[in-house]
């Protein structure tokens, strides 16, 4: 015998002035925030329900995640002991005050002790602005980061970022990231000599040990310094910074050389955020990207930096030997 359920089934259990179960608004709220748009929502929940729920009402329902978004984004750090943390900073399109405009985030992610990754912090601000860093990492440290045990911090080129960072992280160092640099350089390279150059750059970074970089630097330098001594100078600035990584465990370097990781996490932020184009203001982003963060945070959980399974040998391989770009 074939069951039918009809919309008047379910609407006889769920009162008048209700009309749908608070499990199925969760679930709606949930599947939004994984990337289901509201009207795929809609056409979903008139399938399965007999009833469309509309854009609005989703909207409306997500509103309730916002408290525990934001208890999220200012929970207290005093638990947890951070040696490595990456900074950087992206954009996103948000309606404010009704005009739509262009707001840039600072993002933080820590590396534990146990070689974990967490996102520390997520804040609004202009991410040109060492001040605005600043008050970044010392509301890190007011949520009770403690910031003796931080040893490295992982940036871009951001202005003036790296100062600041020493200064707030007394015992740190400062990696810059590798991908960043090259990319400074070659900028100042004709287009005819970037593949040589960047062959040779990629040597420097992936010698190794830190005397044999030095040396392969000398090499370029030598090479280079008649016909490009702007990105000869610009390479020469950041070299000291882009080589810290090798202070560290070598099983972590591949982890430790480029801000990778956080532009993983921009990523991510982005391609969920894409198929809105414009974010509903400063608090619908943070209950937004502290839905993605959670999730990214279940996948590094078995994914520690500088751990590779043993029953990984190929993976095992790369990390020991000699791996670059190119492989």
């Amino acid at each position: 015998m074939k069951l039918c359920f009809t919309p008047f089934t379910i609407f006889n259990v769920i009162p008048r002035s209700k009309r749908y179960e608070d499990t199925l608004r969760e679930e709606a709220c949930i599947a939004f925030l994984a990337g289901v748009s509201t009207r795929t929502l809609s056409l979903l929940s008139e399938r399965l329900t007999g009833r469309s729920i509309s854009p609005t009402e989703v909207s409306n329902a997500s509103k309730d995640l916002v408290d525990a978004a934001e208890r999220w984004r200012q929970r207290d750090l005093s638990k947890e002991k951070i040696k490595y943390i990456y900074a950087d900073g992206t954009l996103f399109l948000m309606r404010i005050d009704g005009s739509v405009e262009r707001i840039p985030l600072l993002v933080a992610i820590g590396v534990t002790e146990q070689g974990h990754r967490t996102v520390l912090g997520i804040q609004a601000g202009d991410k040109e602005a060492a001040p605005i860093w600043r008050e970044f990492f010392k509301d890190l440290k007011r949520r009770g980061l403690d910031a003796s045990t931080v040893q490295l911090g992982i940036i871009d080129g951001l202005p003036g970022l790296e100062r600041v960072f020493k200064e707030e992280f007394l015992n740190a160092k400062v990696q810059r990231c590798q991908v960043h640099v090259a990319r400074n350089v070659l900028a100042k390279v004709p287009k005819k000599l970037k593949r040589k150059v960047a062959d040779e750059i990629r040597s420097i970074f992936y010698a190794s040990s830190k005397k044999k970089a030095l040396e392969f630097f000398e090499q370029f330098k030598s090479h280079w310094e008649e016909e490009i001594p702007s990105a000869v100078k610009c390479l020469e600035n950041s070299l000291k910074s882009c080589l810290t990584y090798l202070d560290f465990p070598e099983e972590e370097w591949i982890c430790l050389r480029t801000t990778n990781v956080i532009e993983r996490v921009n990523k991510e932020f982005k391609r969920r955020t894409k198929p809105m184009e414009i974010l509903a203001g400063e608090r619908s982003c943070y209950t937004l990207l502290a839905f993605i963060c959670l999730k990214m945070e279940l996948t590094w959980r078995s994914k520690p930096i500088g751990k590779v399974p043993n029953n990984l040998p190929y993976f095992r391989k790369l990390a020991e030997g000699n791996f670059t770009q190119n492989s």
